[in-house]
């Protein structure tokens, strides 16, 4: 019988003993064992800590983001060996897909984020907040690598997008991983992991792998660490209240299994679209992973108008689902991960039954194509009907982590959001409805008790990805029962990784920490003109002061007919009464046109392109007779890869606009982000 193994301190290993036979959940074949027994997990985080942890603290966010792009297409080439072995835990290839291919979206996702980040191992954040009166002393925040590990307690069901999802971000962030994944799908996630450290694209000691059962991993825990777990509400709480989390105050981010409902609004009647797209994303729910999602659809809440038509429909759709072995065509949902989870969805579908009515399905009668029933495990879809939810609280206090879903009435749209709250805290809720009007009061008066909202309708269904799928952009989790924290989120789920740190002193100071030109800092005079030097030559701070112009009446005329902007302030003097304009005032514009007029250096040079600006602001009028000049102040600089071969070697460099008059006041800022060539072939 094969042996999966755990992947720490470098190798390849066995634990001791057996601790967790696995099986293939459509055969009932075994297919091998795991344990974690015996390791030091004192070793393997200390392990992480120094060997993995001290590389990626040093790595810049655009070394890390282009570690996760190359990691990803990596995976990729090799994902279908991902689809055999991801059916023996009973995923149909649509399940397989939103487990492999999702997993690595998230790696692609996350590896563009870089785009947002700083050219530094550390984040800068915020703007500068200024502390005294002559500007001397400023105050700004970091964000540093948290110089711990990341120890991620996955649920069994998504084995692969699950693991991706959670070190992507860690990893972006420069923290390494410990990874235990459930000990039932361990065996598929050992698979990924194998080809992940074969690849050599992660430094040594940024993954590591516990298929076993992981007894005793969390006492091994300090303040530096960072523990996420995704599973049950029940475990998650145990494990938060872990002393060891609580004595050592470490971030503990709980993703707990829900009891989420979707909303049929009263606008979508049957005959509508968005009454058909609702069945269909209702049985998509009940069906897909064969229910085991964290995101499934737990309760059906629809207008007590539309309840008969909805059981008719979504009954019919679940007649039609084949279940079996995902290679029999026709098949649409396979069997649950084990047996074990067999017999608890079926314990929870029988205390359910007691207060509300199974209108569809049957614990024991039910035809499995392709496989035998009693050998793999396998469970019939089972809608539930409650008439008086309200009152019969069940469904909305114990969920069927399988292919179980309860409906129920409601007479207002105020009712429907109390029934959604009466879940105590949900991962997503979903509203379909071809009406803003009723989608804006569902999503405000609901959203206090639920991590995410889909509303659905005709115009979006193409594109939609659904009420079951979240986000890598976007924050997945939610409050009370669904534990509380947020992971993904884009940016945010990296800066979950980051300690934030407040910094105070001179602007010369700040400047040189945050490599990010701060106003009140020394600016010494480029010379050469910034723009006859290559992205490496280039000094955060060095600064062009250019010629002055004064601004004339003519300048404004000349600009309205060019630009078409005949705006009253500007070419009318008898319209400013009740204004803040003393007479006619220059465009905005105009004074930012001027500006790149008296900055650029026009002969051909290391500058490939202008392609922005940001933070514009016009901080003061600016009358004909008044005399403006430029200050221009390399700020950053971003570092940027070769796309290819024959790409043009370039970085980004931001510059600083800083646009004043004969008083020395400023009249306009601006930041420009400029393409430059570097010296290097």
């Amino acid at each position: 019988m094969k042996r999966y193994q755990n992947y720490i301190l470098g190798n390849w290993e066995d634990g001791s003993g057996e601790e967790t036979l696995l099986f293939n959940s459509i055969t009932g074949a075994a297919i091998g064992s795991v344990s974690s027994a015996g390791i030091n997990f004192s070793e393997v985080l200390e392990y992480g800590r120094t060997k993995g942890g001290s590389v990626l603290r040093k790595m810049t966010f655009q070394e890390r983001g282009r570690m996760l792009k190359a990691l990803a297409l990596h995976l990729l080439e090799q994902k279908e060996k991902y689809y055999e072995v991801s059916s023996w835990t009973g995923a149909t290839k649509i399940d397989s897909w939103i487990d492999i291919e999702g997993g690595i979206g998230n790696l692609f996702a996350n590896a563009s984020l870089r785009k947002q980040f700083p050219d530094l191992p550390y984040y800068v954040d915020g703007s500068a907040v200024p502390l005294s009166k002559n500007g001397s002393f400023i105050g700004h925040h970091i964000m540093v690598p948290k110089e711990g590990v990341a120890i991620h307690i996955n649920a069994f069901n998504f084995p692969i997008w699950g693991m991706l999802e959670k070190i992507a971000v860690n990893l972006m962030a420069g923290v390494p991983a410990v990874v235990k994944p459930s000990e039932y799908t361990s065996f598929l996630s050992e698979v990924v992991v194998r080809d992940i450290i074969a690849s050599k694209i992660l430094p040594e000691g940024a993954l590591q792998l516990l298929v076993g059962l992981g007894r005793g991993l969390i006492d091994s825990v300090d303040n530096r660490d960072v523990v996420t777990f995704t599973g049950s509400a029940a475990t998650g709480k145990i494990l938060q209240s872990h002393p060891r989390i609580l004595s050592e105050s470490v971030p503990f981010n709980l993703e707990a299994d829900s009891l989420n409902a979707s909303i049929l609004g009263k606008k979508a009647s049957p005959g509508t679209v968005e009454f058909d797209l609702f069945i269909k994303e209702a049985v998509k729910e009940i069906t897909i992973k064969a229910g085991q999602k964290c995101t499934a659809v737990r309760r059906i809440i629809v207008p007590e108008e539309y309840l008969e038509e909805v059981q008719k429909g979504i009954s019919a759709r679940l007649a039609s689902t084949k279940i079996g072995n995902p290679s029999v065509d026709g098949v649409l949902m396979g069997a649950l991960a084990t047996k074990t989870q067999v017999d608890r969805v079926r314990a929870s579908v029988e205390e359910l039954a007691k207060s509300q009515q199974i209108v569809f399905g049957d614990l024991d009668e039910f035809e499995v194509h392709g496989a035998d029933k009693k050998s793999g495990a396998f469970f019939s879809p089972i809608l539930f009907l409650n008439s008086d939810p309200f009152n019969k609280t069940a469904c909305h206090e114990i969920e069927a982590f399988g292919p179980v879903s309860t409906i129920m009435p409601y007479k207002t749209l105020p009712d429907a959001i109390q029934l959604a709250k009466m879940g105590k805290g949900s991962l997503v809720s979903s509203i379909v409805t071809p009406d803003d009007q009723e989608a804006t009061e569902y999503v405000i008066g609901a959203a206090s008790m639920h991590g995410r909202i889909l509303v659905l309708n005709e115009s979006c269904a193409k594109e939609s990805t659904g009420h079951g799928s979240p986000m890598p952009l976007l924050t997945h989790g939610g409050p009370g029962r669904a534990g509380g924290g947020e992971e993904m989120g884009g940016k945010r789920g990296v800066l979950h990784y980051l300690q934030r740190t407040a910094i105070q002193g001179h602007p010369n100071t700040i400047t040189a920490i945050t490599q990010q030109f701060q106003v009140g800092a020394s600016m010494p005079e480029a010379q050469p003109h910034v723009f006859r030097q290559h992205f490496e030559e280039l000094v955060v701070g060095e600064t062009v002061f250019t010629h002055k112009h004064t601004v004339s009446d003519a300048d404004i005329i000349n600009f309205a007919n060019v630009s078409g902007d005949n705006f009253y302030a500007h070419m009318d003097a008898t319209s400013l009464e009740g204004t803040i304009f003393e007479r006619r005032v220059a465009h905005g514009y105009f004074i930012l046109s001027k500006a790149a007029g008296l900055f650029v250096d026009p002969k051909k040079g290391p500058v490939l392109l202008n392609y922005g600006i940001e933070e514009a602001r016009f901080t003061k009028p600016v009358y004909p007779g008044a005399t403006i000049g430029v200050r221009f102040t390399v700020k950053e600089k971003i570092d940027q890869e070769k796309r290819s071969d024959d790409d043009i070697p370039k970085g980004i460099v931001k510059f600083f606009v800083d646009v004043y008059d004969e008083t020395g006041e400023t009249v306009a800022i601006a930041t420009i982000l400029t393409m430059v060539k570097k010296l290097e072939g």
